[in-house]
């Protein structure tokens, strides 16, 4: 069988190998033939930290081709939408039926691939807000993985959504996604931006975090769910010379494992019905990974990186 793993000596430290055994799956899990996955920013520090030869990738869609022995998840035939810890850049991959969620016709392969890590991120995040409707919620790095999805979910919700860009020509990109308004700039001087919100997911850190912070409504919370801006520092004025007790959690492990399957499923009926778009900034197949890799890692193209087997 065909997958990736992880070579030093290779492009992107990836290698493309026929040698891999199987799926030998336990009595719960299904096979499923892989027909298209998804990256994210995380798993190219995976696949340097991971040993030689061990084999990466989380986000997946397929068709069922054995349902799981003992009768449970879906059944041989249904087109799914699977939510891996690793192993599931390959031709077939076993996997349990909580971690999956049967596809409608409307839902494509490529479009239920970005799902798993970025769209269950994004709606854990914003379920931390509580009920949403009419709440002021700020989003960073809006056009990105996830901030695409937590637009729409927000909006969905209720919620009026500022969405923070880094470039002005990246504005009218999230007000298409439902957002009430795009700003560039979060500093004190900053003109144009409300406030203050109820939530704030920002995917960035960095000097962005107390920006936000600072932005905050008395008691609210921040989620912080990624650093691609580097380390934050934060002082107790932070909190205390501009919103009086308010909080910052990060979400580092958002989704309890046997609610992956029920949370994707919400995702995916939110597609079928047109109310969530995912935004599909690269295609390519699947040989391309390590290129696909490289222009995650340059910022070269917004929303997900979908890579599709034969």
């Amino acid at each position: 069988m065909r997958g990736f793993v992880t070579d030093p000596t290779a492009p992107g430290g990836l290698r493309l190998t026929d040698g891999l055994p199987e799926p030998d799956p336990a009595p719960h899990e299904a096979v499923v033939e892989v027909r298209a996955f998804s990256l994210n920013h995380d798993e190219a520090n995976l696949v340097r930290r991971r040993p030689d030869g061990w084999r990466p990738g989380q986000d997946t869609a397929g068709v069922v081709v054995r349902a799981a022995a003992d009768g449970t998840g879906p059944r041989e035939g249904d087109r799914v939408v699977a939510y891996m810890d690793w192993e599931g850049w390959c031709e077939r991959i076993p996997i349990a039926g909580h971690r999956t969620a049967v596809l409608p016709d409307a839902v494509s392969f490529e479009q239920a691939a970005t799902l798993p890590v970025a769209g269950l991120t994004a709606l854990r995040a914003l379920r931390v807000g509580g009920a949403l409707l009419g709440r002021d919620v700020l989003i960073t790095g809006a056009s990105g993985g996830v901030g695409q999805f937590a637009v729409q979910l927000a909006v969905a919700s209720g919620a009026r959504v500022t969405a923070h860009v880094t470039r002005p020509e990246r504005a009218e990109e999230v007000r298409a996604l439902g957002a009430h308004l795009a700003v560039t700039s979060l500093a004190e001087h900053a003109e144009g931006v409300p406030g203050p919100f109820h939530l704030a997911l920002d995917g960035i850190g960095g000097p962005l975090l107390p920006q936000v912070m600072h932005r905050m409504a008395p008691g609210a919370t921040t989620v912080l769910y990624g650093n691609i801006g580097g380390p934050s520092q934060v002082r107790i004025l932070d909190f205390a010379g501009y919103a009086p007790n308010s909080k910052v959690m990060g979400l580092v492990s958002p989704i309890p494992d046997q609610a992956k399957g029920e949370d994707l499923a919400i995702l995916v009926g939110l597609i079928a019905d047109g109310r969530l778009v995912p935004q599909i900034g690269l295609r390519d197949t699947w040989e391309r990974t390590a290129e696909a890799f490289a222009a995650l890692a340059a910022r070269s193209f917004r929303g997900k990186a979908v890579l599709v087997l034969p």
